[in-house]
């Protein structure tokens, strides 16, 4: 016999059937996670009972009861359990319940009381004695909109509902897949629809575990999710930082924890690379092991101290929400203030979905923006110097995760040349000889297209910028844009009289993919050449205004030593167009990528 006050303190466990469960009433709370089951979901647990349920005939059989899972809840003061783990799984079979209903109603045929009141029950208001319905199950979180209570009531067809929030379009898309299951394996037999719906609530048992708080609630659910299985690491994060919290500061950090996800929803960001990276550039990680998706929960759980999370778990939310806003501003190439930064810009032409540098600049983001802007600068120059070397992303996680505890540190200007030079410039040093022999080996061919574009644009804009000095230079979008193309002087398309005209025909398709054979070129005068010889596509490259693609028909320069001549110094002209002059010009576009990206000379 356990006293009342000792009950009071004690983890309670039942096995039910969904009879007994649906004899009480249940709410998720609004700090929980919304509906978010697939179709995939739903047909798994329907199709589970009824592969248990009947033969190969589609006959009901007799047999034991069938488990399917477990509930934690916690009891508030007015009576009705908050469901703390397993809401997906009972928002289902609640749906199922209120479908059943509708498709007998549909029928002609009258839904049994014992039905409708496990969905809902009729009580007395105690003011005013009149009947009150109650929802067995009610969902509190916004995204719901109130959709379970529409149900429930059933005033207007479910396929007329207005489908305001993602939680609400899976509610309802829950609610179809069990009716057409119903349509498809139980017709619209009212009796066949009621002996299923029998078995359903009287065969099928959970184990509620009711806890005496919402604390040891959340404990309990951590444990049986241990390790993630079924949920993410962020997911257990958050319970992990509810566990932490006291139970009336929950709005708050309800609040702050839907303002995080929403951020990271916006810039389309997976959370738990954001988890990683968030680790990486703030802690000390072991490197020889790394950090894997899976073990995310566990670091923090470890960590808990060191990362304020045991302390103040709401001071810790803040921190992740302002690394969120920073890291979506990196992913719309702007700095951590939302100013467009060219570097950032740069790396997405580069590699779009490239996010390794984001560990160093969150560790920088405190930064002043002309401090930020110059480690962005090395930062573009880095991961080009890895990309052409063909470095692997593993690389760049271990050394951004090594150098991050540095960079925390980093505070004035006289410090981060300090840590450029200790790292980034200092790891490109070491990599020259293998950037020039790849740069001059680099074809149409072994890089993607897009990098290709990026390889001429930024080329092409030095030369620009050495001239003119112009601020409008810097945006590499005027020479990546679709009115810009990469033109093959050697053309793509090789004819008779192209093959006659080249010296080394045999070899004419290695020749024309080369970095050397490649130039930009505005489209409207790309349109008129097509796969014209070289000396009637000089003419086109004569009215190009782009130098550097000016300077393989002209001299652009003028005069002894004016800003124009000393920018096109170095550019070579060519009267005729062989593999030797293809050879030359890519040599001359390394000598030239070797100052626009920076890259050392070894003393």
């Amino acid at each position: 016999m356990v006293d009342k006050q000792s009950k009071s303190f004690s983890i309670e466990s039942n096995d039910l059937t969904i009879e007994d469960i649906f004899h009480e009433f249940y709410m998720v709370p609004d700090y929980q996670r919304e509906y978010v089951w697939t179709r995939e979901h739903v047909d798994k647990l329907l199709f589970d009972v009824y592969d248990e349920f009947y033969d190969e005939q589609g006959r009901l059989m007799q047999g034991p009861e069938y488990f399917l899972g477990s509930l934690v809840v916690c009891k508030n003061n007015s009576g009705i359990y908050h469901l703390i783990d397993g809401q997906q799984r009972m928002t289902t079979i609640y749906l199922l319940l209120c479908c059943a209903r509708d498709l007998l109603i549909q029928c002609g045929a009258t839904p049994p009381n014992w039905l409708n009141t496990q969905i809902k029950f009729v009580s007395a208001d105690p003011i005013t004695g009149d009947d009150i319905e109650r929802a067995r199950l009610t969902l509190q979180y916004d995204d719901s909109d109130g959709i379970l209570e529409k149900i429930v009531l059933a005033d207007e067809p479910v396929s007329q509902l207005p489908q305001k929030t993602e939680s609400v379009k899976k509610i309802i898309s829950a609610y179809n897949t069990i009716k057409e299951f119903f349509r498809i394996n139980l017709g619209h037999e009212p009796n066949t629809i009621k002996q299923f719906v029998v078995s359903f609530t009287k065969r099928i048992k959970l184990i509620r575990i009711e806890t005496p708080t919402i604390t040891n609630a959340l404990k309990v659910f951590e444990t049986i999710n241990d390790r993630g299985i079924g949920l993410t690491s962020m997911d257990l994060l958050k319970n992990l930082l509810f566990m932490k919290t006291p139970q009336d500061k929950y709005p708050t950090l309800k609040i702050k924890w839907k303002g995080l996800v929403d951020i990271l929803d916006q810039a389309n960001e997976k959370p738990l690379r954001f988890l990683r990276y968030f680790i990486m550039s703030h802690y000390k990680i072991d490197q020889t092991k790394g950090l894997r998706e899976d073990q995310i929960y566990d670091w923090f759980v470890i960590n808990a101290d060191k990362s304020g999370i045991n302390t103040d778990p709401i001071l810790f939310c803040d921190g992740l929400i302002e690394c969120a806003k920073a890291y979506a501003n990196f992913i719309n190439s702007k700095d951590v203030y939302g100013q467009d930064n060219y570097y950032l810009q740069n790396l997405t032409h580069l590699s779009g979905a490239l996010r390794q540098h984001f560990i160093l600049l969150l560790a920088a983001r405190h930064l002043l923006p002309e401090l930020f802007n110059k480690l962005s600068s090395a930062i573009e120059d880095l991961i080009f110097c890895y990309i052409v070397t063909r470095e692997t992303t593993k690389t760049f996680e271990r050394n951004f995760a090594r150098w991050s505890e540095d960079l925390r540190n980093t505070n004035d200007e006289v410090e981060l040349n300090h840590f450029i030079d200790k790292y980034i410039t200092k790891d490109i040093l070491g990599r020259v000889n293998s950037f020039k022999f790849a740069f001059q080996e680099l074809t149409f061919e072994n890089i993607q297209q897009y990098s290709i574009k990026y390889i001429l644009a930024k080329l092409t804009q030095h030369v620009e910028e050495l001239a003119w000095n112009n601020p409008t230079h810097r945006n590499l979008g005027m020479y990546i844009a679709s009115t810009v193309e990469i033109e093959h002087i050697l053309p793509q398309t090789s004819n008779e009289m192209l093959l006659s005209e080249f010296d080394n025909p045999n070899e004419y398709d290695e020749y024309k993919i080369k970095l050397g054979n490649l130039t930009l070129l505005e489209k409207t005068l790309n349109s008129s050449i097509n796969n014209e010889v070289f000396s009637k596509k000089v003419v086109a490259y004569e009215k190009s205004a782009f130098l550097l693609t000016k300077s393989i028909a002209i001299d652009p320069g003028f005069g002894a030593n004016t800003q124009l001549n000393r920018a096109v110094k170095d550019l070579k002209q060519f009267d005729d167009w062989t593999s030797d002059c293809i050879i030359i010009r890519q040599e001359m576009l390394t000598n030239l990528a070797l100052r626009v990206w920076h890259i050392p000379t070894i003393s």
